[in-house]
């Protein structure tokens, strides 16, 4: 039994690291208000790229970060919110499995 619950665990494990490498490619598009800021990041919040609205290189640099912040932020809450649920899924999936486990799958969500 002991040696069950283990392959279990390692089983479980496994899943969670192929899902954090497929959310290496599973990209989040953040902007901030009227599109002057898009911030592209993966579901592991690494930022690929930023791009801005022409109208803001010959603006002032305050306006800039303003709305670099914003589309940043926005970018990484997408992020965090489908790595939560892609994890959240894998442990879901795996600890029904394991026996006397079966509550923890909730503390992922």
């Amino acid at each position: 039994m002991f040696g069950d619950m283990m392959s279990k665990l390692q089983e479980a494990k496994k899943k969670a690291e192929e899902t954090k490498e497929r959310l290496n490619h599973v990209m989040v598009n953040g902007q901030s208000p009227q599109g002057k800021v898009t911030v592209i990041a993966t579901a592991n919040s690494e930022i690929k790229s930023i791009e801005f609205d022409d109208s803001l290189m010959h603006g002032d640099k305050e306006e800039l970060t303003d709305y670099l912040v914003l589309a940043l932020n926005d970018a990484l809450s997408k992020a965090k919110s489908v790595n939560e649920a892609e994890m959240a899924s894998v442990a879901k999936d795996a600890m029904p499995s394991i026996p006397g486990m079966g509550g923890l799958g909730n503390m992922f969500k």
